[in-house]
């Protein structure tokens, strides 16, 4: 039966295309893409994975209904990828329908059905059994809807997702979508992009966990949100080390949970160590909820060295950061990893490298995407995606004009509940180390107020306010972008100076492009002997900035995306373009200067 289903799923999708495409693609199961558990930081045993093939069908902005439907795509491949089996466009004139129907399991009767979405970019209306039970703005964060009231007493529920998504041609979250790709601007991403799943919970349940480490204090802090619940319920949370129990913590519902941790083993890049956690949800002694979650011991500062320069610490030694500008696009999923294992490849290539850091740029992944930096030891920068037009870049002095951008009220109010959800969602993993709202001026408005507000939101974390941005005396980071080689040309006294961009070295490998011509990188050579040693040199040159004071340098870039050949990698990740050895040398000489 299964061989005839995922026979029957072939016959019904292909990728589509010429374009390169990774090894992984013919991994790609279309009975049951990326078939993990997308959650892993809160996991409950029971669940359903809705990805497969979906009706879907392209019509005018503004209908009621579908109707009909054009053919199957792949979800959750966007409908503009290869892998989605219908690479075609959508834009701000026509929206995206989807459709399907599952079966709720027999066991699951008596409980609530949580309905859950990774990411849908970017607005999107929801139907159960063609009843509208809610909607969500905003392309990169998950978002949830307890269908329970909707669903049939039996049989199949059929579920209907309706995008718009105008790109470039709005104010949502884009990052490096265009209408029109081309340069350092990649192809547009829309409708569903991450897993779409099931999971039974009680009335009474756990919503949200986070961890909270004070290594200072030898203390764990853990908040919990909870939904149904009141003044008679118990979160209690248990700490493990190789199943062995080391704390254990109880707090009424809605109240912190605090676990004395002593004699901690610390998380960093070289040691990543991850204690297993338990939260369950008690009333009079029953079992209410429980999940399995994780948690590190590590703190992220900035303070000054030996010298009195402000470096960035990690459990409060001074720790330099090198990592790659990673832009997370596929030639074949675009937004979206064929397979897991392409999903963490790109991760553990970075380690080999020797790099400590990702800079996540203009894009948000998956959460297992974090859980895999968390469980390899990588620290992660995240941007968050641009969107609308900022005021004009100054690059090299602190702004003096205005710093209004171009926002109306509707897009200041989309920005803030974006950049909110993201934080939200990703602050209870250790990898993340730094909040970057802006990236140069991109979009960028209110400054000094967006960064205090984005450290209100995690005070645990460095705010980078603006990487190579217009600069202003605000968070915990002066950022400098500098191309193709390394300059310090301001430094802060007072925050950390890191260099949050240079490289761009490029190499185009016939066989291995997106586009046969218009090929961009900042400097083009011949061969993967000269990329190396200019590679090597540039990394040189860095070493004596660092002795004056950069904290941390970010190298773009990763992989070559489209039309841009200034990767370590190709965009189809089947060519490293440096000599990996002579990269991975240089890189840790760099981390261990000081």
């Amino acid at each position: 039966m299964a061989l005839f289903a995922l026979s029957a799923a072939h016959a019904q999708w292909q990728p589509q295309g010429n374009k390169i495409k990774t090894q992984w693609a013919s991994q790609v199961n279309p009975a049951c893409p990326l078939p993990e558990y997308p959650r892993p930081i809160m996991e409950r045993s029971e669940w359903m994975n809705l990805n497969g093939l979906w009706d879907y069908a392209i019509r005018p902005a503004g209908q009621v209904s579908a109707e009909t439907f054009d053919g199957k795509i792949l979800v959750p491949f966007a409908v503009e990828s290869s892998l989605s089996g219908v690479q075609k466009t959508v834009g701000k004139d026509k929206e995206l329908w989807y459709h399907t129907t599952f079966a709720v399991p027999k066991s699951w009767k008596g409980r609530r059905v949580l309905l859950h979405f990774g990411a849908v970019d970017w607005r999107c209306e929801v139907y159960v059994n063609d009843i509208k039970i809610g909607g969500h703005q905003g392309g990169h964060a998950a978002f949830s809807f307890d269908i329970t009231p909707y669903l049939a007493a039996s049989g199949k529920q059929a579920l209907t997702v309706k995008v718009w998504d105008p790109t470039d041609d709005g104010f949502g979250g884009i990052g490096k979508q265009r209408n029109k790709p081309e340069g350092i601007w990649y192809t547009s991403v829309t409708g569903i992009w991450q897993t779409v799943w099931l999971e039974p919970v009680n009335a009474k349940h756990i919503a949200r966990v986070t961890p909270i480490p004070d290594i200072d204090n030898k203390k764990l802090v853990v908040e919990t949100k909870t939904v149904g619940t009141d003044a008679a319920d118990i979160v209690k949370v248990t700490l493990r080390e190789a199943g062995t129990v080391v704390a254990t913590g109880l707090a009424a519902a809605g109240q912190k949970v605090e676990l004395a941790v002593k004699d901690a083993k610390l998380w960093s890049p070289d040691s990543p160590f991850l204690y297993d956690m338990s939260v369950e949800l008690l009333s009079q002694g029953r079992q209410l909820d429980a999940v399995k979650s994780y948690a590190a011991m590590r703190k992220i500062s900035i303070g000054r060295d030996n010298d009195g320069i402000m470096r960035m610490m990690l459990n409060n030694k001074p720790l330099f950061q090198l990592g790659p500008l990673d832009q997370g696009y596929w030639p074949d999923g675009l937004y979206t990893a064929p397979t897991d294992e392409a999903l963490v490849y790109d991760i553990k290539k970075t380690k080999d490298f020797g790099f400590n850091m990702i800079r996540k740029h203009m894009k948000v992944e998956s959460d297992r995407w974090f859980t895999h930096c968390d469980r390899l030891g990588i620290l992660v920068w995240q941007d968050q995606p641009m969107s609308d037009e900022g005021p004009g870049w100054k690059n090299r002095t602190y702004w003096e004009g205005s710093d209004e951008g171009r926002r109306s009220p509707e897009s200041e109010a989309n920005y803030r509940a974006e950049w909110q959800e993201i934080i939200e969602q990703f602050r209870a993993y250790p990898c993340v180390v730094v909040w970057t709202p802006f990236n140069e001026s991109w979009g960028q408005f209110k400054t000094k107020e967006i960064a205090e507000w984005t450290k209100k939101l995690d005070p645990q974390r460095l705010v980078n306010p603006a990487s190579g941005g217009n600069h202003h005396p605000t968070g915990d980071i002066l950022d400098l972008h500098n191309y193709p080689g390394p300059d310090m040309y301001l430094f802060d006294a007072t925050r950390a100076t890191v260099l949050g961009e240079f490289g761009g070295l490029g190499l185009p490998l016939e066989g291995h492009l997106w586009q046969p011509d218009r090929n961009w990188g900042y400097v083009q050579f011949k061969n993967s002997d000269e990329i190396t040693a200019r590679y090597v040199e540039n990394m040189r040159a860095l070493k004596p900035f660092i002795a004056r004071g950069f904290a941390a340098a970010v190298y773009t870039q990763t992989t070559d995306v489209e039309g841009e050949v200034n990767g370590l990698m190709t965009y189809d990740r089947r060519v490293i373009k440096i000599k990996e050895d002579a990269v991975r040398q240089v890189n840790q000489e760099i981390i261990s200067s000081y």
